[in-house]
């Protein structure tokens, strides 16, 4: 499906598409689905696209960098990089940061002070959620300081349920693979 032979990819039809926060947009508008998940208003949506493209280039890299470090490349064999694990965390952190003082004003449950969800805040907190395959402590290292992460994470995971919990059952899983 993808010529670069990577996932995420989607076939719809006889369309085919690559590349997660275009996937989302691609389905959000051919199913009609809610306008909280992806909004009308160009100014609002263009938010959002803002806030999918810092995504990738920091929130990602910090999380992924450090599950793929310290967790995906010690399972393949590979030596452990104590330098790039702690270059990906203080990534995660600053992440963390810039979304709590930018995007998660007061107490709102969601991006952007917004009463609902929208498709940033499932690809943002999706990402997040692989911490979970981490220990309870190290995880609590990193997203314990983060108040509002917290809650967010949990605001969207009631806005979601049971879908939310049916998805993400796979880094339970994989946390139970990981204990000796």
């Amino acid at each position: 499906i993808n010529p670069m032979k990577k996932v995420p990819a989607i076939a719809h039809g006889d369309f085919t598409l690559f590349e997660s926060h275009a996937i989302l947009m691609y389905l959000a508008c051919s199913y009609n689905v809610s306008e909280h998940w992806y909004p009308t208003d160009l100014r609002t949506r263009a938010k959002l696209h803002a806030i999918m493209d810092w995504h990738h280039t920091n929130l990602r890299q910090g999380a992924a960098g450090y599950i793929n470090t310290t967790v995906v490349a010690p399972k393949l064999g590979k030596p452990a990089n104590s330098t790039a694990a702690a270059e990906c965390e203080q990534k995660l952190i600053a992440s963390f940061s810039t979304i709590e003082k930018m995007w998660l004003a007061d107490n709102a449950s969601f991006l952007l002070g917004r009463d609902q969800p929208s498709i940033a805040d499932l690809s943002l907190v999706c990402e997040i959620m692989q911490l979970e395959i981490l220990s309870k402590e190290e995880r609590s290292r990193m997203i314990g300081p983060y108040k509002k992460i917290q809650k967010w994470v949990e605001d969207v995971k009631k806005a979601t349920n049971p879908y939310f919990d049916e998805i993400h059952d796979i880094f339970a899983s994989s946390k139970q693979q990981q204990q000796p």
